[in-house]
């Protein structure tokens, strides 16, 4: 493979396996105390100590109890600084389960429906032209009419046929990269062509430009990855009268205490902010340092996809809502029934398999897909989370009362199992766990 050049599926890795929880049972807090963690620890060993990434930080818990956080390495190679729960990483699509819930607020006020058409709330996206051949050509003789509108539901679950630029392998992907229809930061090195975009300066203008584009395949047909989670960050904005990170802030980080999770992170906490890295060739190339990094500057708009860097600790608060049906160490941050709703399988009945399940699809037959994240059906119902495309994941079983998640920085998030090895050491532990409690 050439330099820089990336594979759908190595940009979406994160969108991988969460892996099964199906195993997990509850354990005492007498026997946490005592547990070594041994599973979990070796993986953090593996890839740190043989040079695969620079650092890695897990966090597991059960409900309300006090979080476990493992963590290996620098936030630098070649600095001082030892990695933990306090390290700011680049949570990329973490972010999409976060404006997901922020969305089911308002669904649960009666602000939203997850079945009203998007046109109502932004008339630019009525008549959508949608392309007959997909990744074709975006003339005339490649469109057709929408056969139905986009809905809530639609953007939530990546069902909208909205494109992405990081999936999109024909001309409208260079077309999003002309228009600034470009909802991520990754490096300001420009030069190298998957990194390449200037967005447009505000959220409205985003949502303006989208608009003009087609949509990739007719709306409720299939699951293709999308920029739906960051146009639903306007949709919050004008439904709730507030700025979309203000909103966040107001409804969602300050309640949990997420003090370290930013759009834009504050230049004062680069000692604390880890260096992004490309894998090449089994080398660790940094593309965004820690001490200089890309979200230290002025951003475009609150990206609802991609947008936010945030902290082990600062996840975990999350997760630990969600496990708690909306509670946080006592407040209550969001309804218990608008976490089950957008915890479950929310993707409508219009939706199909991709013929012969090309591409990066979901697997309908294992999967659902909720707010943002991807849930399990059968033994894994309750299981709830995403990735992110620099290496971490995050996911929480609200039927089991557990959290997880892991973080490190590396691109492209596919070249290393991680995200299925982290599971499956949380089961080999919680399987040891479960014998000796």
């Amino acid at each position: 493979m050439p330099p820089f050049e990336l594979t759908r599926r190595e940009w979406l890795g994160g969108a991988a396996a969460l892996g099964t929880m199906a195993a997990f049972a509850p354990v005492t807090a007498a026997a946490q105390g005592r547990f070594a963690w041994p599973a979990i620890n070796s993986l953090l060993a593996d890839y740190v100590d043989h040079g695969k990434v620079a650092n890695l930080v897990a966090s597991v818990g059960f409900s309300d109890r006090p979080t476990h956080v493992f963590a290996r390495g620098v936030d630098t190679l070649g600095q001082a600084r030892q990695s933990d729960g306090d390290s700011i990483y680049r949570i990329y699509s973490m972010t999409k389960p976060i404006t997901g819930m922020a969305a089911m607020m308002l669904v649960d006020e009666g602000k939203l429906a997850l079945d009203q058409p998007l046109y109502e709330i932004l008339p630019k996206f009525k008549s959508m032209q949608v392309q007959k051949v997909y990744d074709g050509p975006i003339t005339p003789d490649n469109l057709e009419p929408a056969v139905r509108p986009i809905t809530i539901r639609q953007m939530l679950t990546h069902t909208a046929g909205l494109g992405y630029g990081i999936v999109q392998q024909g001309p409208i992907a260079k077309a999003f990269q002309d228009a600034g229809v470009v909802p991520g930061l990754v490096t300001r090195l420009q030069n190298l062509p998957v990194f390449r975009g200037t967005a447009v300066p505000s959220l409205e203008l985003f949502a303006d430009r989208l608009a003009e584009f087609p949509l990739v395949y007719q709306p409720g047909t299939y699951w293709s990855y999308s920029m739906g989670l960051d146009l639903m960050g306007r949709v919050i904005e004008v439904v709730s009268g507030k700025t979309f990170d203000a909103f966040l802030q107001e409804r969602m980080f300050d309640p949990l205490g997420m003090v370290d999770t930013h759009f834009r992170v504050p230049s004062s906490k680069a000692d604390r902010m880890t260096t992004s890295y490309y894998l090449m060739n089994g080398n660790l190339l940094p593309i965004d340092l820690g001490s200089d990094s890309i979200f230290f500057d002025p951003i475009p708009f609150p990206m609802g996809g991609s947008g936010l860097a945030s902290t082990p600790k600062d996840y975990d608060r999350f997760l630990e809502m969600l496990v708690g049906l909306g509670t946080y160490k006592g407040t209550r941050v969001m309804s218990e029934a608008a976490v089950r709703l957008g915890t479950s399988n929310l993707l409508p009945d219009t939706v199909r398999q991709k013929p012969g399940r090309q591409g990066l699809g979901l697997d309908l037959d294992i999967y659902g897909f909720g707010a943002g994240g991807r849930v399990g059906k059968g033994d894994d119902a309750g299981v709830y989370g995403w990735a992110g495309a620099a290496g971490t994941v995050g996911f929480a079983d609200i039927a089991k009362g557990i959290r997880g998640g892991l973080f490190t920085q590396y691109m492209p998030s596919g070249a290393y199992p991680l995200i299925e090895q982290f599971p499956a050491a949380i089961r080999d532990d919680l399987a040891t766990f479960t014998g000796r409690a």
